[in-house]
This record gives structure tokens, sequence and C-alpha cells, in this order.
């Protein structure tokens, strides 16, 4: 594949953004990509990936640069520059700063750990409580995703309607 930019050279560097739900992607070779400033990216770790994901919300997220963990006083922007979370309270903290990261990363911001396929079925987790249906129903909402906020909605109710029995 021919680099994008130049049309010379091979195209060593593949680039995919998405912005607003619409793909782009552009294929450079590394000389091309070194002048748009994508050789100084190092995501060969996980504290390199985090804190190029992070930065971008501590440039934009001032007025929580402010806001310092009570028990070891990070800032948001200190998490975002190493790409490590201080200490425990930390996620407390900064929990709405982190959540779109950690989901990002993981998939999910509720640890939920492993059970093994042969434990007994008390082991296995419960359905999720009120507390998390509410949530989670916020953050549909918030989304924009009514039908599964419809479904979430109706859990909630029956829910409730048990707790009322």
């Amino acid at each position: 594949m021919i680099c994008q930019k130049c049309g010379k050279n091979n195209a060593t560097t593949h680039i995919k953004t998405v912005v607003n739900g619409v793909v782009h992607e552009k294929n450079l070779c590394g000389y091309c990509a070194a002048k748009e400033g994508y050789n100084s990216m190092s995501h060969n770790s996980l504290a390199g990936m985090l804190v190029s994901m992070l930065g971008e919300a501590a440039g934009v997220r001032t007025a929580t640069s402010a806001k310092k963990c009570p028990n070891c006083n990070s800032t948001f922007s200190d998490i975002a520059e190493k790409g490590l979370v201080g200490c425990g309270e930390c996620y407390k903290t900064f929990y709405e700063e982190l959540l779109p990261y950690l989901k990002r990363v993981h998939g999910a911001a509720k640890h939920t750990g492993k059970i093994p396929n042969k434990a007994p079925l008390m082991v296995r987790p419960k359905e999720l409580s009120l507390d998390d249906l509410r949530l989670k129903l916020i953050e549909l909402v918030r989304e924009e995703k009514f039908e599964e906020a419809a479904i979430v909605r109706d859990k909630i109710k029956e829910m409730e309607g048990k707790e009322n029995v």
C-alpha cells in the first residue's frame, strides 16, 4: 500500500480514527507519519496507552485538575500524565473522569472477577441489584440507547414490584 500523503513510499503506519461515528483511515509512510507527529506515540505498554488517552482529557478538563484525592493528593492531570492511578481512593474521587476510559480499556467499569465453570451455583453471581440497574438505566439514557433503556426500566419495575409484595 502506498502512502496517502506523499504517494511515493510504502505505507507502514495505519491510523484509524472515529469521530462522531465516522471512521477515517490514513495510511502513511514512516517519514510522513513522523511529520504528522505519530512517531511519538508509545502504546508499547498499558501505561503508555492510558497516558495518551487520559492526556487528551487532562488538557480539556482544567477545572477537575484542582480536585485532589484526599488520600494521596493526586490530581486528575497527575493521573493523566503518569497513566497510573495514585491509590484506591482516586477511583472514588475521580469516578466521573475515569469511567469513560475504564470502559474503553476494560470493556466495563465494574470488576467481576473470574468464576470457574465447575463452581457451585451459590458462588455464581446473582442478577444485578436495583441500584446497578438504575445506574445502567442512567448510562443508557445518557448514551441515547433508548430501546435498551426501556428494557432495563421494565426490569426495574418488575424488581420493585417483587419487593413490595
